[in-house]
């Protein structure tokens, strides 16, 4: 395993030097650096339990365990920090509304699972056939679909407290506008502080969990059902998962590659999918949600220049640290409806803008009747949340299902086509890397 050397005099990096994975800065800076990514990372990654009901003390544990995975399976040659996934709310939401938790917890181990084996396949023969199988058009519209099949998520909160709702979503957009950089990138984390704040102003929280929970505690542990009936039901709606940690994976890394000028951290995007589904399964055995490469993170690295894996050994090991206050816990459990409305309504919104992102960065053409219907159609039925469900048996696939299998479909099978007619097929492209959202314009 690489070790840390250290960089320059320890303390500063030159105007047009980059802090390597390979090196570090003195220990107090790197611890600095550490803690700043855990803040980077906790705006997002506690709002995937509190949205689906799943414990954040436990999700904040295999948070920091999978990021020491992460490191030990990339031999600490790749920076990053393996927060919760966004992509799990819509099937994990599904899972637990039609059946329990240990239902979502089994589809979230099948996709660590398949993650993991895709990626030794992509370790051993290489990542070209991901490029191929899962082009930027493609990529972009199952992100895309994922987060605006949320929006009916999004409607409910908000109406249960429409003021605090309003002003949460307010505040936060404000917060993304006037403040630069990191904290323009963590206006999520902010708005809902403030939206908190505003909630007590009118008597909509409730601590009585808190004052009840330890200060010192393990946190809650969740074991998955294979069992229950409708599981096998219940996967199917967890598949596209896989598509989405796949993009943010390879995009990861080809990001780092080129931030720091190292063309041969690309070498490590097969190990880099099986630790995060290594890291994924983990989470699910006990009962924490699914986790993925964090662009919030990226967003630190860039603006410090600093990509020492030693600021994530760090991190990993403060959110373990973290997670092991159950009253830390109860009071991120309170956060109200109406604050949870607001924000998503701006979150599950930019999960869309992500997919859209992708499209821009990778200049997708849409004069292609092909790249229009795949991702026209398959919005309409994420947005309109298109379901083909049997009462009899009780079989059920969501709007998400359906609206992955159509884009993938309409994409390969309508290039076939097109190719053989030369009527305009679609030219793939390696997937770039896709920044993250807010702070400072590049």
């Amino acid at each position: 395993m690489a070790l840390w050397k250290l960089h320059g005099n320890g303390r500063t990096v030159e105007p047009d030097a980059v802090v390597r994975p390979d090196e570090r800065l003195n220990w107090p800076a790197t611890i600095a650096i550490g803690l700043q990514h855990v803040v980077a990372m906790f705006g997002a990654t506690f709002l995937v339990p509190i949205i689906t009901g799943f414990p954040v003390a436990t999700t904040l544990l295999f948070s920091g365990v999978g990021t020491i995975l992460f490191l030990l399976i990339t031999r600490n040659k790749l920076p990053s920090y393996l927060g919760s996934s966004f992509a799990f709310i819509a099937p994990v939401t599904a899972a637990t509304a039609s059946a329990n938790m240990g239902t979502a917890l089994a589809g979230i181990v099948a996709v660590g699972v398949l993650l993991a084996i895709i990626g030794v396949v992509v370790h051993t023969v290489g990542v070209k056939w991901v490029d191929r199988f899962l082009p930027p058009v493609l990529a972009g519209t199952i992100v895309a679909l994922i987060g605006f099949n949320l929006a009916g998520a999004a409607h409910n909160n908000y109406a249960a407290a429409p003021v605090t709702a309003t002003f949460t979503l307010a505040i936060t957009i404000l917060f993304a506008v006037v403040f630069r950089g990191f904290l323009g990138r963590i206006s999520i984390f902010l708005g809902v502080i403030a939206g908190y704040i505003f909630a007590g102003f009118r008597g909509e929280l409730d601590f009585t969990a808190v004052e009840k929970a330890d200060w010192i505690g393990l946190p809650t542990f969740t074991f998955p059902n294979f069992t229950e009936p409708g599981t096998l039901t219940a996967l199917a709606m967890f598949l596209p998962v896989v598509l989405v940690l796949i993009a943010e994976n390879v995009g990861h890394v080809r990001g780092v590659a080129t931030m720091t000028g190292d063309a041969s951290v690309n070498q490590q995007t097969g190990k880099a999918l099986i630790a995060d589904g290594v890291s994924t399964t983990l989470a699910g055995f006990f009962g924490g949600s699914g986790t993925t490469t964090y662009g919030e993170n990226i967003g630190v690295m860039a603006s410090t220049r600093v990509y020492s894996t030693a600021a994530y050994w760090v991190a990993g090991a403060a959110a373990i640290l973290l997670s092991l206050s159950p009253k830390f816990g109860e009071v991120i459990n309170s956060v109200p409806a109406g604050v949870l409305g607001g924000v998503t309504t701006a979150l599950y919104g930019l999960i869309g803008v992500i997919g859209i992102k992708i499209w821009v960065d990778n200049r997708v053409d849409f004069s292609r009747p092909v790249n229009q219907y795949t991702a026209a159609v398959a919005l309409i039925m994420a947005v309109g949340g298109f379901m083909i469900k049997d009462e009899a048996s009780g079989f059920e696939l969501g709007g998400i299902v359906i609206a992955t299998v159509a884009a993938i479909l309409i994409y390969h099978l309508g290039n076939l086509i097109a190719r053989l007619r030369k009527t305009g097929a679609d030219d793939p492209r390696p997937l770039a890397a896709v920044g993250p959202l807010g702070g400072d314009p590049e």
